[in-house]
């Protein structure tokens, strides 16, 4: 059985060793161990692994660099799997993560990961074409769906003073507006 080759991504050092002597332990090789974006896309181009896992939030600005560095590698090599371990429940970041495929993919929330046979069952899993979401994440998912699609039913018009009270204009303003009576 060939052993997964794993590139570990976390700008928390302590993270990144804790996860890559877990997995040791557990049979995977680690093929190296990164904490920043730049450094994530390098060697995921150069080492080709078979499974990344990554929190989001990574340098240079702590927003979605570790998903956007995963989505990049997974655009270049689309057998690669991709399972992101994070404490933040970002449901733009899942559906982006989910867009195109929802095969080898996964999102763990950190905190909610209660056993380490879970987690490497989660690595396995992924890396073999399934998918893993923790079921908090797939709420907020649903639930920003539902929100999307209510916005959907709006007609342009209703938009529109949406967008203007989004503005923080007041009815007056928004009538002044869009010529009509508050």
């Amino acid at each position: 059985m060939t052993r997964l080759r794993v590139l570990l991504a976390d700008d928390a050092v302590l993270v990144r060793a804790g996860l890559a002597r877990l997995l040791i332990d557990e049979g995977f090789d680690i093929v190296a161990e990164v904490g920043d974006h730049d450094s994530l896309v390098a060697a995921g181009r150069q080492l080709r692994p078979h499974l990344v896992v990554t929190d989001i939030r990574m340098p240079p600005t702590n927003t979605h660099e570790g998903l956007r560095a995963a989505a990049t590698l997974r655009g270049e090599q689309p057998d690669l799997a991709v399972l992101v371990l994070s404490q933040h429940v970002e449901p733009a970041a899942a559906a982006l993560l989910l867009e195109h495929t929802a095969t080898g993919v996964g999102y763990l929330l950190k905190e909610r990961v209660g056993q380490i046979d879970e987690f490497v069952g989660a690595c396995h899993t992924v890396a073999a074409g399934g998918s893993v979401i923790d079921a908090v994440v797939a709420e907020a998912l649903l639930r920003r769906r539902r929100h999307r699609n209510a916005l959907d039913r709006l007609t342009p018009a209703e938009r529109n003073v949406l967008s203007l009270m989004a503005q923080g204009r007041t009815n007056a303003a928004i009538a002044r507006e869009i010529f009509c009576s508050e």
